[in-house]
C-alpha cells in the first residue's frame, strides 16, 4: 500500500471531518473530552446519526447495510472521529457478532438481526470470559445440554462489558463435554430477557459500572439461535477475535491522546516551565509517537492484506500487544505531566451534572480515572502474554 494519501483520500477526510464536526452532538462530544460517563443513550444516539448517513456498519459488505469503504477510508473515519471527541463505537454488535452473522449465520439470522443492530434496536453483549476461563478461553465450563429444539444453559459468564444495557448476548458454550476442548464448543445468540439470566454489576477501580457477572440457571435457548455448526463455535470465535485484537490496537484513539498530552506538556500547568522543555521527557514522548506511527503504518498494510481475502491471523495479536503498550504508556505520560493535578479522582466528578469543585485541571477526571481504567487495556480480548504464545506458534514456529 501506498504510505501517502492520494487526493480523493484527502477530499474524504474533509468529508468526515465537515460531517462530524457539525452532527456530533456537543453534550456527548464534551463527556468524552471531561472523561465523564456515558449513557446508553448517548451511544445510541451517535449510532443512530451515523445509521442515518450509512456511516455506522463500517466493517460491513455493502448488500448487508455496509459503507464499502477502503481499509484507509475507514482508518481516516476513526482518527477524524476521535479527534473530533466521539464516542468509541461499540463493538459487540456491529463489529463482532454481526461480522460472524454475515460469515456463517443462516439467512433467517441475517435477515433478522442484522437490520435491529443497524437501527440500535438490539443492544448486544459477550459471553467469552468465565472465572476460570479468561485468556485460555477454550477452557469455559458454561454448558448446553439439546432438549429437543432448545439448549438449557448452566454456568457464569464474567467481565461482559455494559451487559447492564444489553438486551442480547451471544455465548460460547460447551455442547460436548467428552471432546478436545476447541471441538466441544458452540455459539449461541441469548436474548436477555429469557428467564434464568441474572446480572451482577462489578464496579471497577475508577468507579464505574462497566463490567459485570452474567449467571445462567436452567436458560432455555431455541437451537436455531446456534450459529454454525454444534461443537464448531470455535471456528466462529476465532473469527472473532482476530477482528477483535485488530480493533484493540486503538490507533485513533491514541493519537487524540498524544495529541492532549502534548497540549498539557506544552502548557504552565505546574507553575513553571512546561514540561515538554524537559528534553528527558521530550524524549520519551517522541518514543511514543514513533512507536505509534509505526503501529499505524502496520495495521493499515495487515488490514489491506487481510481486505485482499481472509482476516487477519497472528498479525492481530501483534497489533493487540503494541498498541496496548502504547496507549497505557501515553497515560503513564499525561499523569507526569499533570502532577499533582493527577491525585486520585472524586468518584461524582464523572457524572456530567456535577456541580461541585473540580481537584483537577483541564480534563477534570480523565487523567486519574482514565488512568485506571486503561490498566485493563493488556488484559482484556486474551492478555499480551497469551498473544505473545500464539504469535510463537504461528510465526515464530517455536
Amino acid at each position: 500500500m501506498d504510505i501517502n494519501y492520494t487526493p480523493a483520500e484527502l477530499e474524504f477526510r474533509e468529508e468526515v471531518r465537515a460531517f462530524v464536526c457539525t452532527a456530533l452532538p456537543d453534550d456527548i462530544a464534551a463527556k468524552v473530552r471531561l472523561g465523564k460517563h456515558l449513557s446508553k443513550d448517548d451511544h445510541l444516539r451517535w449510532q443512530r446519526i451515523l445509521a442515518k448517513r450509512c456511516w455506522y456498519a463500517a466493517n460491513w459488505p455493502v448488500e448487508h447495510g455496509g459503507t464499502g469503504w477502503s481499509v484507509v477510508q475507514k482508518h481516516i473515519f476513526e482518527e477524524e472521529c476521535a479527534a473530533f471527541g466521539a464516542p468509541r463505537l461499540i463493538s459487540f454488535g456491529v463489529n463482532m457478532v454481526a461480522p460472524v452473522i454475515i460469515k456463517f449465520g443462516t439467512q433467517a439470522q441475517k435477515d433478522h438481526y442484522l437490520p435491529r443492530i443497524l437501527s440500535g434496536e438490539d443492544w448486544w453483549c459477550q459471553g467469552y470470559s468465565e472465572p476460570g476461563a479468561g485468556s485460555d478461553l477454550a477452557s469455559l465450563k458454561t454448558r448446553a445440554v439439546r432438549d429437543g429444539d432448545h439448549y438449557i444453559v448452566n454456568g457464569q459468564k464474567t467481565w461482559t462489558t455494559l451487559g447492564q444495557h444489553a438486551n442480547m448476548i451471544f455465548c460460547l458454550v460447551r455442547t460436548d463435554p467428552e471432546a478436545q476442548q476447541q471441538r466441544g464448543i458452540s455459539f449461541l445468540l441469548i436474548d436477555m430477557a429469557t428467564p434464568g439470566i441474572t446480572v451482577r454489576p462489578i464496579i471497577t477501580l475508577d468507579g464505574d459500572h462497566e463490567v459485570n457477572e452474567v449467571f445462567f440457571d436452567n436458560v432455555r435457548v431455541p437451537v436455531e439461535n446456534r450459529v454454525f455448526e454444534e461443537n464448531k463455535g470455535w471456528t466462529c470465535a476465532k473469527y472473532l477475535l482476530t477482528h477483535e485484537r485488530t480493533g484493540q490496537a486503538g490507533i485513533a484513539q491514541s493519537k487524540a491522546a498524544l495529541a492532549h498530552l502534548k497540549r498539557v506538556a506544552a502548557s504552565e500547568l505546574r507553575g513553571g516551565r512546561p514540561l515538554l522543555d524537559d528534553p528527558l521527557f521530550r524524549a520519551q514522548v517522541a518514543e511514543v509517537e514513533i512507536q505509534l506511527l509505526a503501529i499505524e503504518m502496520s495495521t493499515l498494510r495487515i488490514l489491506a492484506a487481510a481486505q485482499a481475502g481472509g482476516v487477519p491471523g497472528a498479525e492481530s495479536s501483534i497489533l493487540k500487544i503494541k498498541g496496548s503498550e502504547i496507549r497505557q504508556a501515553i497515560s503513564h505520560l499525561l499523569r507526569k505531566a499533570l502532577g499533582a493535578h493527577a491525585l486520585p479522582f472524586v468518584e461524582q466528578e464523572l457524572d456530567f451534572d456535577y456541580a461541585g469543585e473540580l481537584l483537577h485541571a483541564d480534563y477534570s477526571a480523565a487523567p486519574a480515572g482514565q488512568y485506571f481504567n486503561l490498566r485493563k487495556l493488556s488484559i482484556y480480548g486474551g492478555s499480551n502474554e497469551i498473544q505473545k504464545n500464539i504469535i510463537a506458534k504461528m510465526i515464530l514456529e517455536l
